[in-house]
């Protein structure tokens, strides 16, 4: 798309950026790469009042231009580099105008680079209900550039923000903040006049981060290294001497504009609730509380709703059967293709409930208070307090959570949260842990309130996050490094949920479990009916004169007759030789060549185990009585027992099995993407597979 404006979003986290973003460009926004990195990178557009259209890039959140982490050090990077094609034609930095003191900092360092800035005010709604007076005509007046109030969350003054977007300068007038020149006046002036600077502040920040950025030469940081030397430049020291400097400008400009009432300084309603919510006894309570009310929502809430989808494809299923004529491709579109789909779509309202839990604790800022609660907990297992980020993300999905261990900077910490976060349950596992609890765990109440099924779910998730604590804590003693690790949290507020944002998560989520989980369960199913409806020789020929002697007419009914062909036919394809080759393998884990072929196929994916289920049984099935795959798999018999196929033992044997494997392609790539090094993935896959059996082995022999 044509622009006629960059336009790049800076500020702090929790100042509400991204939801400026969102605001500014609607559902006009794609994400990808930053160039030569792998932190993502959100670009929008935007149509300005006079017509024109902006390119607005969201950069990360970051509370200083000195980085701490890879997605920090990409804003001075864009800012910065002249040549770097993202580079913008204007900056809106994000004020929380209820904390413009921490706020300032980061404004008046990217000031100081002098590219045209403006200061959109955020938060105005909350400011005013706390009492807080801005005197917006000389705030704007004392820092030399545009400053519009805004409330994102509500959308107001957005359209005030676009026109001064339209009417910006391109030329930087903003007042200067300190004297930079007075922190390293004669390293400042050399490095100026070699590398041809007329900006004194990016002459400082190269003598600060010359080693990490890449838009200089080795021979410009090696030359840029002696000249510290040699004026004897110490890079923490500056960095304090121009902290003090600052805060002591953004304490001037603060006096005069800002005015805050007495009640306004008392303790805020988000600390009194945080002395309950973070309690060191009562908040694990709450949270644990929390995770029981939640998984038994996602039971309750879900039941009728997944029942209509399970008969409507049932539905389906027999109406094509009578409409369609009777051959392969009948077989392969009604019990393949919409067989395979039908167990795993059966689980959307689930999906869904699971991500509106999700996103309602994002955005009322309880999830940041579990990160800050399980922080002491991570430091004694190894890790950094940052690290329960993606161990809590990895109850949606493994790849996102890893992407964002770039946030820790420790590499030893970082290395173990990749390494272990797989184990915490994602939403692919959600399917599978439903499917197998609504089997064997009886669907009734205990002490009146809680539901047996709900507790069982709950117990493999709290599991799940123990597992990966206790298998961080082992590989604290494997993996070897001595930095040390640390952990900044700011805790945002307590506000409401964004309702539309919680139903745009339900939907985008689940559309996203469709598309991709359907994508790979069609293609498996294809496969997978081919190799279950042949078989290898003349062994169909066989059977079918097998079943044509009198004895097993006078002996079966017609439909009895037809399952007993089919289920030997299954046997003997080229699906069932591949079960029962792998089947001595699996069978001390209770498991049957049936089952076999689902853990080969969900090797691809986790939630392609139900799919699998549901075209084996739909093979076997009799056409003409369809049936939902719980209820197939409930009536599935052992044919040599004569037992259910799906006992307790067997069920939370999978569940074992399904809670330490890595079956998900995605994941294997996004860790050799991250790591860069295939022995990283390939280590992982082994000690997960290793425990995953073991697990298994050990729950069956338990229960059996």
């Amino acid at each position: 798309m044509k622009t006629d404006l960059r336009v790049a979003l800076v500020g702090n986290p929790n100042t509400g950026k991204s939801t400026l973003f969102n605001t500014l460009t609607g559902l006009n926004q794609k994400i990808g790469n930053f160039p030569g990195v792998t932190v993502d990178k959100k670009t929008g557009y935007c149509t300005l009042t006079d017509g024109r259209t902006a390119e607005i890039v969201d950069l990360p959140g970051t509370y200083s231009l000195y980085p701490k982490s890879k997605d920090e050090s990409i804003v001075f990077s864009i800012l910065a580099d002249k040549a770097n094609p993202l580079k913008p034609d204007l900056v809106v930095v994000i004020l929380d105008a209820t904390n413009l003191k921490r706020n300032l900092l980061l404004y008046t360092q990217v000031a100081d680079l002098k590219i045209p800035v403006i200061v959109a005010l955020n938060m105005m709604d909350l400011a005013k209900k706390s009492g807080i007076t801005i005197d917006i005509d000389l705030f704007s007046k004392k820092l030399g550039v545009p400053v519009i109030p805004v409330a994102a969350r509500k959308g107001e003054g957005i359209d005030k923000l676009k026109e001064a977007i339209s009417f910006s300068n391109k030329i930087a007038l903003q007042e200067e903040s300190i004297d930079v020149e007075a922190i390293a006046p004669q390293l400042i002036a050399q490095i100026s006049s070699e590398l041809q600077l007329d900006n004194p502040y990016y002459a400082l920040q190269l003598a600060h981060q010359h080693e990490d950025i890449k838009f200089i030469s080795p021979e410009q940081s090696d030359r840029i290294e002696a000249l510290e030397k040699e004026f004897s430049f110490h890079s923490q020291k500056a960095q304090a001497t121009e902290t003090i400097a600052r805060y002591n400008f953004i304490n001037e400009v603060l006096y005069d504009t800002v005015k805050v009432p007495e009640t306004a300084k008392e303790e805020s309603i988000s600390n009194k609730i945080d002395k309950v919510l973070t309690h060191r006894f009562f908040g694990l309570i709450i949270f644990v509380g929390v995770l029981l009310f939640m998984f038994q929502s996602i039971f309750a809430w879900s039941a009728y709703p997944m029942e209509l989808i399970a008969d409507g494809f049932v539905w389906v299923q027999n109406s094509l059967h009578h409409i369609l004529p009777a051959g392969p491709l009948t077989g392969l579109v009604v019990d393949g293709v919409i067989g395979g789909l039908s167990g795993v779509m059966v689980f959307i309202p689930q999906i869904a409930i699971l991500f509106a839990f999700i996103s309602i604790l994002e955005d009322t800022g309880y999830m940041a208070r579990v990160t800050f609660m399980m922080d002491k907990l991570m430091r004694k297992v190894g890790l950094n307090g940052k690290s329960v980020v993606p161990l809590i993300g990895g109850f949606a999905c493994a790849v996102p959570s890893i992407m964002s261990t770039r946030t820790i900077e420790n590499w030893k910490d970082r290395m173990i949260t990749i390494m272990v976060t797989p184990l915490v349950t994602c939403s692919a596992r959600l399917p599978i842990y439903i499917l197998l609890i609504s089997l064997v765990v009886p669907n009734r109440n205990v002490w009146w309130i809680f539901n047996l099924q709900g507790l069982a779910l709950t117990g493999m998730y709290v599991f799940s996050l123990i597992s990966a604590v206790v298998v961080a804590f082992v590989l604290k003693h494997v993996i070897k490094g001595s930095e040390r690790g640390y952990f900044i949290m700011e805790l945002p507020v307590y506000r409401m949920p964004r309702w539309n944002n919680v139903a745009f998560s339900m939907y985008e989520r689940a559309k996203t479990f469709v598309v991709q989980a359907g994508k790979v369960i069609i293609a498996i199913s294809v496969i997978l009916w081919v190799l279950a409806s042949y078989g290898p020789g003349d062994r169909f020929e066989k059977i079918d004169q097998k079943y044509k002697q009198p004895q097993y007419a006078r002996s079966l009914k017609p439909d009895e007759l037809e399952r007993a062909i089919k289920s030997e036919k299954l046997e003997n394809s080229y699906a069932g030789v591949l079960g029962h080759t792998i089947e001595p393998v699996i069978r001390p884990l209770g498991f049957d060549w049936k089952i076999g072929i689902a853990l080969i196929t969900s090797f691809a994916a986790r939630e392609v185990f139900v799919g699998t289920m549901a075209a084996i049984y739909s093979v076997e099935g009799n056409a003409e009585k369809m049936e939902s795959v719980q209820q197939k798999m409930k009536t599935a018999k052992n044919p040599e027992t004569g037992q259910p196929v799906f006992t307790l033992a067997v069920a939370f044997s999978l569940m074992m099995f399904y809670a330490f494997a890595m079956q998900c392609a995605s994941t294997v790539a996004v860790v050799y993407r991250e790591t860069k090094n295939w022995k990283w993935p390939a280590f992982q896959f082994a000690y997960m597979t290793v425990l995953a059996y073991a697990a298994s082995f050990v729950m069956y022999n338990l229960l059996k």
